[in-house]
């Protein structure tokens, strides 16, 4: 017993001694490492917030003093060495460092003059340059960089001082007022003054809720630009500028000039900005009515026939088998925006030796459904047996609805003819998506005109709509609009809704616009599935010749349109994969076209 015992003892004391596992350690150590980072990362962000709190206090004092100091300097001396109008000369120096505590900050000073009409002045008095706003900002660098802000007014003691201001630096008042599409001032417009010959900005002002600011401003041109955020904008422009790759000759609005002891009037217009959502389609496109026989929903009458599991054959008995004859009659076809017929086709399955089915097609005569005469339809009264039927030539308004007949017969008790689905097709008014199409989109607003003296517009863009046939356009201004399509795309503008042109658009809304546009030939594809003749959904279609080869996918209609085309022989092919089986086919294009491709389904 002794001797198990040690050897139990040696046992356990060398699991003991073993010590850790090298996962064991690269676990713990981790664990260690994220306590770690977490505690490191906390007394940083408390560094940082010591430092920027520390930074930021010393900032504010820095201000103070500097605010105290503008504060009881004279008058006249309120201001920055060297500045020009709208900013006041003085004794100040508009940038300046000092050093506390081991930090170095940076201090900005501007005192700009405000005109005020509260003086009794309405533009110009006899002096424009009522009082000065001076700011101080105080920043400073590094990790834990930050910046201070304060400002003070500072007013002449009297009109004298009012007068000097004037007299030491001379120059002229610019009142801008800004305004929306309805003639209402707009508030807290940013308005921008630039040199135009060096683009450096001279100053900025936001307008009050009037509306209109006044802006002192050294004799000279200047620039200036409009805007506010979710508005348009609108701005100045120089002769010879370039704008949109067009060379401006005459401004609509040129640069503004300054005159000394003169008041420059002037407005703008800007409001809030809209947008276009566009389709581009066909005026024309295809549907038809299908029946691949799942139910009886879609039969009107029946004689000796049944259906059952998607097919249609003769009534049978256990002691008669197959009945002789029979047949099976559609519910009434009554097509939506009917522009014409197209064919009548069916997929089925004959013993030659021993079954028949013949097809017919109906129409209601105001009394009865009756047979269309052989004159309008040659061999309907005999009956079909090749599909497609040709329906082109019906007159949609004396044939404006139909019903299909399958008649069916046998010699052989044993046999049965059968029908899997049939199908009639028409052309309609209803519109068809037309993707990647380009069109262009004007507005009436101009900006000056050219060396012709042909306007320049504002907005003049091409724009091409997506695969679907789709394009939003944002960020437009209030504006009349003009849609069009050049020639050298192939395709025709040929009607647009709303209509007519030019479009407006007004301020803060989105308008829908549908662009109908045709070429002289085109193909519809259509793409279903041949059991149950349901459209495929993106299915890959693609159309090619020597010179042009393009791929398209089909819609939720199982639909996509080849335009514009030209007139030749081309290759078509058809893929689902991996549900559906692939089709290949040559094709003869010369005119509008449609094609209905049927892929079986891959068990």
């Amino acid at each position: 017993m002794m001797k198990i015992s040690n050897l139990k003892s040696k046992i356990s004391n060398r699991r003991f001694k073993k010590g850790f596992t090298l996962i064991e350690v690269l676990v713990g150590t981790f664990l260690v490492l994220v306590i770690f980072s977490g505690i490191v990362g906390a007394y940083q962000l408390g560094i940082k917030t010591l430092n920027l709190s520390k930074n930021r206090v010393t900032a504010a004092a820095i201000a103070a003093g500097q605010i105290e100091k503008i504060r009881n300097l004279p008058y006249e001396s309120t201001g920055t060495i060297g500045a020009s109008l709208p900013y006041a000369q003085g004794i100040l120096n508009s940038s300046t460092t000092t050093i506390r505590n081991g930090v170095e900050f940076t201090i900005e000073t501007q005192v700009k003059y405000i005109s005020d009409d509260a003086d009794g002045g309405q533009g110009i008095d006899d002096c424009n340059l009522d009082y000065k706003r001076a700011g101080v900002k105080v920043s400073w660098s590094g990790i834990f960089g930050g910046e201070v802000q304060l400002a003070t007014d500072a007013a002449p003691k009297n009109k004298i001082e009012e007068l000097n201001s004037c007299a030491t630096q001379p120059g002229g008042l610019l009142s801008v007022q800004v305004f929306d599409a309805i003639g209402i001032m707009v508030a807290s417009a940013l308005i921008e003054i630039f040199n135009p010959v060096t683009e450096e900005k001279i100053t900025d002002v936001y307008t009050p809720a009037a509306g209109k600011a006044d802006i002192p401003l050294a004799a000279s041109t200047y620039k200036v630009v409009v805007s506010k955020t979710g508005y348009s904008g609108e701005k100045t422009y120089a002769s010879g500028e370039i704008y949109n790759g067009q060379t401006i000759i005459t401004p609509e609005k040129p640069h503004l000039i300054i005159l000394e002891n003169q008041l420059t009037q002037t407005s703008f217009s800007i409001d809030k900005v809209s947008s276009f959502s566009v389709d581009t389609l066909s005026s024309w496109g295809t549907d038809s009515f299908f029946d691949s026989f799942s139910d009886e929903s879609k039969i009107s009458a029946t004689s000796s026939t049944v259906i059952i599991g998607g097919e249609v054959n003769l009534a049978s008995t256990t002691e008669t088998g197959y009945a002789s004859f029979g047949y099976i009659v559609s519910k009434t076809v009554t097509p939506l925006n009917l522009d014409k017929w197209q064919e009548f086709s069916w997929s089925d399955f004959e013993d030659p030796a021993t079954t028949t089915l013949k097809y017919q097609v109906f129409y209601f005569d105001g009394l009865d459904w009756t047979l269309i005469p052989d004159a309008d339809l040659a061999g309907n009264s005999a009956g079909f047996t090749n599909s497609p039927v040709n329906l082109i030539n019906l007159a949609t308004t004396t044939y404006f609805e139909l019903r299909t007949k399958a008649n069916f017969s046998t010699t052989d008790a044993s046999t049965t003819p059968v029908v899997y689905s049939w199908q009639v097709s028409w052309r309609t008014n209803n519109a068809t998506a037309i993707g990647s199409a380009v069109f262009n989109l004007q507005g009436a607003k101009v900006v000056g005109l050219d060396s012709s003296d042909q306007p320049i517009y504002k907005y003049s863009v091409d724009h091409t709509s997506n695969p679907g046939g789709h394009k939003d356009i944002s960020n437009l201004e209030w504006d009349s609009y003009a849609f069009s399509v050049a020639p050298a795309t192939g395709l025709d503008l040929v009607g647009i809704d709303p209509s007519p042109q030019p479009v407006s658009l007004l301020p803060d809304t989105t308008m829908a616009v549908k662009l109908y546009l045709d070429a002289q030939n085109s193909l519809l594809v259509t793409v279903q599935n041949s059991e149950t003749l349901e459209p495929i959904f993106s299915a890959e279609v693609r159309l090619y010749k020597t010179g042009y080869d393009k791929t398209q996918y089909t819609d939720e209609k199982g639909q996509t349109l080849f335009i514009p085309l030209a007139a030749a022989v081309y290759t078509l092919e058809v893929q689902a994969p991996p549900a559906y089986s692939s089709f290949s086919t040559g094709i003869t294009v010369s005119g509008d076209n449609t094609k209905t491709i049927n892929l079986q389904q891959i068990e």
